[in-house]
């Protein structure tokens, strides 16, 4: 058994959990990989693993970081070069077929059950098949630009100039039956799925659609699936890229078309 080393007194990362607010953008600034989000908080998972620089705080939009002088293990290289090598590991083991670049960071902040819905197939029975539904004429499209597929969108398009953008998992639309009335009015949308489409490719357009458009606001919409959390991933990882402080909200929508956040 590995015994603790004798602390010293150092300089340590501090985070104020009634600020933070879970975004998990500190925890893509930290190469070491000392953050991760537990409970919906940033946490040092263990001091050996915070170098003390502070790569974090910018990262933080709610200011909840900070660097205080205490009793800590020593910053140990060797021990964060195996604990990113574990990580990277696990990364990379197949988890409901998605791509480990999509993954990468999202099991530190989401907890990711093994087993997509394809896997427990369901029917619901309040639909039924010859139902009556009501014509499209009775209902307005609240679309109001094209493309709104993300690799067709250019990044200085002019719909996005000053909008509240909604970047939509492609099922959602399917799944909640109010897409255009609830989530879709007044926003310019965005339409990705981070499984079956070219992730790194979606993560490049959105980082440049973020530097190159003056945009309020990013809500992504996104399935309960684990593999849908990859867009969440892409939009917070875009941001940071970015540069910019651009507020930020995600929306869970249940398979059964129910929203669980």
């Amino acid at each position: 058994m590995e015994q603790a080393k004798t602390k010293i007194k150092r300089k340590v990362v501090k985070i104020d959990e009634e600020k933070c607010d879970g975004c998990g953008l500190c925890v893509l600034s930290c190469a070491e990989g000392a953050l991760k989000i537990i409970d919906g908080k940033a946490r040092i998972i263990s001091d050996k693993y915070c170098d003390s620089l502070g790569a974090c705080l910018p990262g933080c939009p709610q200011g909840a970081i900070s660097i205080e002088e205490r009793e800590a293990e020593p910053f140990d290289e060797e021990a964060v070069k195996e604990h990113l090598n574990k990580e990277e590991k696990a990364e990379q083991e197949p988890l409901c077929g998605c791509p480990g670049s999509a993954v990468k960071e999202l099991k530190s902040k989401y907890t990711l059950p093994c087993g997509c819905p394809a896997s427990t197939v369901s029917q619901f029975n309040e639909v039924k098949l010859g139902d009556p539904v009501p014509a499209t004429a009775d209902i307005p499209s609240q679309l109001g630009h094209w493309p709104v597929q993300l690799t067709l969108v250019p990044p200085r398009a002019p719909f996005l100039q000053q909008a509240d953008v909604l970047l939509a998992a492609d099922c959602t639309a399917f799944s909640y039956g109010g897409f255009h009335r609830d989530f879709l009015k007044h926003h310019a949308l965005l339409v990705a799925c981070p499984k079956l489409d070219n992730y790194d490719e979606h993560l490049g357009r959105l980082t440049d659609i973020l530097r190159q458009s003056d945009i309020r606001s990013l809500t992504v919409l996104r399935m309960e699936v684990p593999c849908c959390a990859g867009l969440t991933r892409m939009a917070m990882q875009a941001i940071l890229s970015s540069g910019k402080d651009i507020p930020f909200k995600e929306i869970i929508i249940g398979i059964r078309g129910d929203i669980k956040n």
